[in-house]
């Protein structure tokens, strides 16, 4: 091989080798903003659930108050009704 020929090879491999550290470089940095976007949409799945959770136990509650306010009112009134003079 000539010396022009060793030249011109070597600056086949070094363009190469330039252009895929360039695309590796991009494709970092995109699959750096994919695992953003995947992170944010996780949050606000996790967001929505936790919501949906807060809002069936808060009605749970309120529910097994209310059973309980009423068992005490109906025990208060039987006590009322034996010892109520006839």
């Amino acid at each position: 091989m000539t010396h022009l020929g060793r030249f011109s090879c070597l600056l086949a491999v070094l363009a190469g080798l330039l252009l895929g550290a360039s695309y590796a470089q991009d494709s970092a940095k995109q699959d750096i903003k994919d695992a953003g976007h995947e992170t944010k949409q996780a949050a606000k799945d996790t967001g929505r659930a936790t919501k949906k959770t807060a809002k069936k136990t808060g009605h749970a509650v309120k529910k097994g108050t209310h059973k309980a306010a009423h068992k005490t009112e109906q025990g208060a009134q039987k006590v009322e009704d034996k010892t109520k003079p006839e």
